[in-house]
C-alpha cells in the first residue's frame, strides 16, 4: 500500500483543498489525480439540505447517463410467460421467477440490477431483507417494477443509474470512468444534477444543494463551486 499512499500524496499537491472548482476544471483535475492502475470510477458526492429521517424529505431517483456508466451491468429480471421471453430478447442476463427467488435465498447474488413485472412483486417481496440493504430491490419509483420489460432492460444496459440520499444527507453517484473524456463526464454530471434538482422535496427548506465534491475511486476529493455548477443547469 505504500505506493498507493505516495501516489495519493502526490495527487494532493495538485489540488487546492480550500478552493471550490468549476466543474470543467474539476473534471480535468480528477483525471490528473487518479492514482490507480485500473480504470477508476469517477464519482460525485452531494450534500443535500434534507433530513432523510422524514419520509417527505427522502430523495431517491434514477437517470440514464447519456454517455453510459462505463460498467458492464448484469441484469436480472423476475418475469413469467411472454415477459420472460421479452426480457431475454432485450438482453437480460438472468430471467426467471420462483426459481430465481430460491436461488437468491440460497446466497446467490451474481447480478448488478434487478427488474420485475408488477405481478411478480408478491413473490419477490420475500427477498426484501436480502436485496433491500444491497440496493437491489426492484422499485416502481426507479422504473424497475414495470410491464415494459424491454425498455427497462435497455435503459439499465445503456447506463441508467439509481441513487438515493443516505442517513447523513449525502448522495454518492458514479458518473463514468476515468477513461471517459472530460466532456463525456460533464454531460453525465449535467444529466444527474438536472434530475436531482427536479427531485427537490417541497418540504426541504433553505439551501438544497449544500456542497459537492468529485473524485476517482482512489483519488482525492475535489470540491465543486455550487454557484458555477448551478449556472450550467439553467
Amino acid at each position: 500500500m505504500p505506493n498507493r499512499g505516495k501516489r495519493y500524496l502526490e495527487a494532493l499537491k495538485v489540488i487546492d483543498r480550500e478552493k471550490r472548482y468549476p466543474l470543467e476544471e474539476a473534471l480535468e483535475l480528477v483525471k490528473k489525480t487518479a492514482c490507480a492502475k485500473f480504470d477508476e470510477t469517477v464519482e460525485i458526492a452531494v450534500k443535500l439540505g434534507v433530513n432523510p429521517k422524514h419520509a417527505d424529505q427522502m430523495v431517491r431517483g434514477s437517470v440514464v447517463l447519456p454517455k453510459g456508466s462505463g460498467k458492464s451491468v448484469r441484469v436480472l429480471v423476475f418475469a413469467k410467460g411472454e415477459k420472460e421471453k421479452e426480457a431475454f430478447e432485450a438482453g437480460a442476463d438472468y430471467v426467471g421467477a420462483e426459481d430465481l427467488v430460491e436461488k437468491i435465498q440460497g446466497g446467490w447474488l451474481d447480478f448488478d440490477r434487478a427488474i420485475a413485472t408488477p405481478d411478480m412483486m408478491g413473490t419477490v417481496g420475500r427477498l426484501g431483507k436480502i436485496l433491500g440493504p444491497r440496493g437491489l430491490m426492484p422499485n416502481p419509483k426507479s422504473g424497475t417494477v414495470t410491464f415494459d420489460i424491454a425498455r427497462a432492460v435497455a435503459e439499465v444496459k445503456a447506463g441508467k443509474i439509481e441513487f438515493r440520499v443516505d442517513k447523513a444527507g449525502i448522495m454518492h453517484v458514479p458518473l463514468g470512468k476515468i477513461s471517459f473524456s472530460p466532456e463525456a463526464l460533464k454531460e453525465n454530471a449535467g444529466a444527474f444534477l438536472e434530475m436531482l434538482v427536479k427531485l427537490k422535496p417541497a418540504s426541504s427548506k433553505g439551501q438544497y444543494i449544500r456542497g459537492m465534491a468529485i473524485s476517482s475511486t482512489m483519488g482525492p476529493g475535489i470540491k465543486l463551486d455550487p454557484v458555477q455548477v448551478a449556472s450550467l443547469l439553467r
